[in-house]
Parts: C-alpha cells; sequence; structure tokens
C-alpha cells in the first residue's frame, strides 16, 4: 500500500538478508574506523559490537577494496599480541565538491577521511553569462582538479555541485544573483565534465544549495566545540557573499524543509520599503549585509569582489571610520535578524561563514548586543561563545565533497573497485 496500511500502520518492508545484513556492518567497520582516526581489530570490535572473528571477516573485504590500509602494531600495555593499526586509505575513493558562485568556482577532492586533497579556486564573474557558459568554465577548473587527483591515485566516485539558490533534483528553481530561473545544472555539468575528461568514464552528479553544503562541512570538519557549550549538534549557519545564504542544523541533521528550501534567510526583510532586491521584493536581508551592500557603504566598490572585501579588512584593521561604521550597521542588522531566528529555531550556536569570517571580529560586537538584547531565552550574552566564526577549513566545495564521500561511507560494497 505503498508505505502505510489500514490503522495507520507504515509497511515495514522486507527483511534483512544476508547480504544488506553485511554491507550494513561493512559501514559500520568503515566509519568506525574513519571516525578513530586508528583503530584495532579489536577496538572496532568492542566499539560497533560485533564479534572479533565478523569484524576481521570485514575488515579483509574493506582492505581488498582498497578502503582501509594497515600498518605497524598497537601496544596497549595489557598482556596479549599487538594489534594492527587500520586506517582508513589515502588512495582509491574521493569525492569532488564543485561551487559556483557569483564571483567565483571553487573545487575541492576530499579522500575517504575527509582530508582536503586537492583545491582550485577561480575569481571570475558569473554575472550575465550563460547557464551553459558558466557550467563550461567549472568543468574545466573540475578537469584540472580530476587530473591532479589522478596523479595522488586517489579515484572520485561523484560529483555534488553546490549552487547559491533554491535547487532540486539537479535543477535550479531560482539563483537571483546568478540570473538563473528554472536551469537543470547537474545533467548539464556531467556533460561538460566529459568533453573535457574523453578517456576517463562518466561521473554522476548531483546538486544542492551551497549554505546546506557549507554547514554540512562546518558539521563534519569544523571545530563547533566550545567551552560551556560542548558539542553543538544544532546551530544556524550563515553565509556572506554577494548575496546570504543560511542553513539550519538541528540534532546533527541538515533541515531541508517541504521541498527543500529552507534556510533562505538572506531574503527575510528588514525593511519592506527598502531597496530592491533581485528576488524582486524589498528590503532583503542581503540588500543590507551582502558583500555589494558592506562594500558599497564602506566607500569601496561594490563589485570588487575578494579583493574588495581583503581592503574592506585592511581599513577595519586600521579603524578606517567608514569601514567601521559599515561594519557596526552591518553586524546590527544581522543581530535584529538572527535573533527572530533563534527565537524561532532554539540553536546551540550561530556560525558565520564566507566573507563574515575574516570580519567577524567587527561584525560580533553589534550582533551580539543585538542578540542578547532580543532573544528572549537568555542565553545569548555577548562573549557567550554562542556567535562564532565559521573554521577556515570549512566551506561549500568541501561539504558538497563529503556527501558523496557520506555515500561511500554508508554502502562501502557499491563503491568497490571492480
Amino acid at each position: 500500500m505503498n508505505g502505510s496500511s489500514r490503522g495507520g500502520r507504515t509497511s515495514l518492508g522486507p527483511k534483512a538478508d544476508r547480504d544488506t545484513v553485511r554491507r550494513h556492518n561493512l559501514s559500520l567497520v568503515l566509519r568506525a574506523v574513519r571516525d578513530e582516526g586508528e583503530a584495532t581489530r579489536a577496538g572496532v570490535a568492542a566499539r560497533v559490537g560485533l564479534t572479533r572473528a565478523a569484524v576481521s571477516s570485514l575488515v579483509e573485504q574493506l582492505l581488498d577494496g582498497g578502503f582501509l590500509t594497515e600498518s605497524g602494531k598497537s601496544f596497549s600495555g595489557h598482556a596479549g599480541r599487538p594489534g594492527t593499526v587500520l586506517k582508513v586509505s589515502r588512495t582509491g575513493v574521493a569525492g569532488v565538491g564543485v561551487e559556483i558562485n557569483v564571483d567565483y568556482v571553487s573545487v575541492c577532492v576530499a579522500d575517504l577521511a575527509g582530508t582536503d586533497r586537492v583545491r582550485l579556486v577561480e575569481h571570475l564573474d558569473n554575472r550575465g553569462a550563460s547557464p551553459g557558459r558558466v557550467l563550461g568554465r567549472a568543468a574545466d577548473i573540475a578537469a584540472r582538479a580530476l587530473a591532479s587527483a589522478a596523479e595522488q591515485e586517489l579515484r572520485p566516485v561523484g560529483v555534488r555541485l553546490a549552487l547559491p539558490g533554491l535547487v532540486h533534483a539537479g535543477a535550479v528553481r531560482e539563483a537571483p544573483n546568478l540570473g538563473w530561473r528554472g536551469v537543470e545544472a547537474a545533467e548539464p555539468f556531467a556533460r561538460e565534465l566529459s568533453a573535457v575528461r574523453p578517456a576517463a568514464p562518466p561521473l554522476p552528479v548531483s546538486a544542492g544549495n551551497e549554505a546546506d553544503l557549507a554547514a554540512l562541512a562546518e558539521l563534519w570538519f569544523g571545530g563547533l566545540g566550545a567551552e560551556g557549550l560542548g558539542e553543538v549538534r544544532g546551530f544556524l549557519y550563515l553565509t556572506g557573499e554577494i548575496g546570504v545564504g543560511g542553513a539550519l542544523v538541528l540534532d546533527g541533521e541538515l533541515l531541508g524543509g517541504a521541498h527543500g528550501f529552507a534556510g533562505e534567510i538572506g531574503h527575510l526583510t528588514v525593511d519592506p520599503r527598502g531597496r530592491l532586491c533581485r528576488c524582486g521584493a524589498r528590503g532583503c536581508l542581503e540588500q543590507y549585509t551582502g558583500q555589494s551592500a558592506l562594500l558599497r557603504a564602506a566607500g569601496l566598490d561594490g563589485e570588487s569582489g575578494a579583493p574588495g572585501v581583503a581592503e574592506l579588512e585592511r581599513r577595519a584593521a586600521a579603524d578606517d571610520a567608514a569601514a567601521l561604521a559599515a561594519l557596526e550597521g552591518a553586524g546590527g542588522v544581522l543581530g535584529r535578524v538572527l535573533s527572530g531566528a533563534v527565537n524561532l529555531c532554539d540553536p546551540d550556536a550561530v556560525v558565520l561563514g564566507g566573507i563574515y569570517r575574516p570580519l567577524f571580529r567587527w561584525l560580533a560586537p553589534p550582533a551580539e548586543a543585538e542578540l542578547s538584547t532580543r532573544v528572549v531565552s537568555g542565553l545569548w550574552s555577548p562573549g557567550g561563545g554562542r556567535l562564532r566564526p565559521a573554521s577556515p577549513t570549512t566551506d561549500a566545495s568541501r561539504g558538497a565533497a563529503g556527501l558523496v564521500l557520506q555515500s561511500a561511507l554508508s554502502d562501502p560494497a557499491a563503491f568497490a573497485p571492480s
């Protein structure tokens, strides 16, 4: 009955057969080693609750598939034979993330341990260019990254695109700052990538929202622990670029919403009679705290991109009055909008990424002042550590690569070399 039955009970589906159970246990063992960094068979058996013999059989399969390597001996100080140390392989399976933003393209290739092994960033203006042209540029950069990955004996198993807009089923429903509407992205990118790598087997390509993927990078690879907060499993991620994107993680899971479009905080209204936004509405947050707005408020060229942000940071560090006023104003607006989101969702923390990370020291005080005044829980006092900058090692392309790797970690048998 398609997932339901009489009395409101859900269909349980078929029971797990022997192959399904083994595939699940392969994933358990691989993820246990990855999480620990290194482990012995005995240590893995104790963690996952399987017998030592079962774990040894699973480890052999993972070694044969190139997912794990073993080296040296582990001496615990207790009686018995030392165990061979297992680690996730630095060669073999890898994930590829490609972030296409308004003024740059970033490509990350990460190995199964989540280590960033290849990183290419190219600053270019994608506004006004056709989607085909932009996807072609991105494919050229990705091809160079894949060539470097091959030299390191990495075997990418998929590509995830990170795009600044509403993304569903590989297509961009709306990306105002790129000028895209109803644009297929995943399949055309796959064709472009195959065209520049004619001798290589085609890679599966999927797509998602860049803020969502940056939030996942922060969850998986960032440093979310803070004194007094413990492990942070729920946070609001805000990324400042040409536009402003957001994502919400609750209990370690990304909150996508009914259609996958949750987190569009950049289009919350600051002033209903305010500046016209590219989305067609007036007074959206990104018109006051986005990259162009910040640069213009500081007396800089709003279209100067990354060099302009670096100059804004330099001027603020030199106590330039216009730069400090621009950042204080933007921080206050951010704080007022964030306080509403915090009251609604009650996250443990708010993480500021993108251009907000290098500008955090100036944005944070006025934002925290607003949060401490407006958040009803009383938990958001200035300096409390709940408002924090993103890790410098996390961004959307790394999160996209990490999401590809999650598939391999969940079912390594499906990604074993033939």
